[in-house]
């Protein structure tokens, strides 16, 4: 039997929780993180709460005096050891409860965790790249919730399933001027002429947590690293392609469309990051 954390009481993961009226289900008024417990340590948990923290501030959440993220982390914590992981990826929402047409009746958080069982390796790079696909359907708005990871998240649920039926490991999300924003579950970087690139905040992509510490490592190593505006037509022409998130750490691009890729720059990074962080890239 399987156990989820709802507002501090643990139950069942089959039990109801959610009502017809609540305000996450029908408008996608709430914020997630996804994080990663191994070695008894949930991986840069600071981080993703300061993220979550700084969502829930523009949500304009009104937060308990108690509602801190020390009882966040102790309720992780909790259900990890109820469900008796070891390694887990962890999931964790927020979000307004029921009532309110428009208007919420109050807006305390509400949350929910689930943990699931982690089967990733990710001390090595994997050996098969991704192959990548450009989801051109719809863009992503550059707007000042862009950058959080909220519950309207159609493009990432939409690219997802177009990249499924074009048989491609992930689909590359572009903004609403075409650039290159991210992908359905990562951060994206290209590599071209030893020079490393990322979109940055202002192009629309999530402001991932394994993103901001890539680029502050990559740059404590004196990699050239830039922040800046990339066309669909400058990732193709890219010497290696590469992606981060919280669970996987990196992983390399090997196609995107008809273009393929190498990834020695990109091992000589996860061999480096792997060997100072072991804490992390474990």
């Amino acid at each position: 039997m399987a156990f989820i954390n709802y507002n501090g009481k643990i139950i069942d993961s089959n039990t109801p929780i959610i009502k017809s009226n609540n305000r996450g289900l029908r408008y996608g008024d709430g914020l997630f993180e996804t994080m990663k417990f191994k070695r008894n340590k949930i991986i840069l948990i600071d981080e993703h709460l300061a993220r979550l923290w700084n969502g829930m501030k523009l949500f304009q959440f009104e937060l308990p005096k108690l509602f801190i993220p020390d009882l966040i982390e102790s309720e992780i914590l909790t259900l990890l050891k109820k469900n008796k992981l070891s390694e887990a990826r962890i999931r964790l929402s927020v979000f307004r409860d029921e009532g309110g047409l428009y208007d919420a009746i109050n807006h305390h958080p509400n949350f929910l965790i689930e943990t699931i069982p982690l089967t990733t390796d990710t001390t090595h790079l994997q050996q098969n790249g991704l192959h990548c696909c450009f989801y051109i359907d719809s863009f992503k708005s550059n707007d000042l919730f862009c950058n959080l990871k909220h519950n309207n998240y159609l493009v990432y649920v939409m690219g997802a399933l177009f990249a499924k039926k074009q048989k491609c490991n992930d689909a590359i999300i572009l903004n609403q001027a075409q650039n290159v924003c991210d992908t359905t579950i990562a951060n994206i970087f290209l590599i071209k002429n030893n020079t490393i690139y990322t979109p940055p905040l202002s192009d629309g992509c999530v402001a991932g947590v394994m993103r901001t510490f890539v680029i502050s490592e990559l740059k404590k190593l004196n990699y050239s690293i830039s922040e800046k505006t990339i066309s669909k037509q400058e990732l193709l022409e890219a010497d290696e392609v590469f992606l981060t998130n919280s669970i996987y750490n990196i992983r390399w691009v090997s196609q995107i469309e008809q273009k393929t890729y190498s990834n020695n720059i990109t091992l000589a990074i996860y061999n480096l990051l792997h060997d100072n962080h072991k804490e992390i890239f474990c």
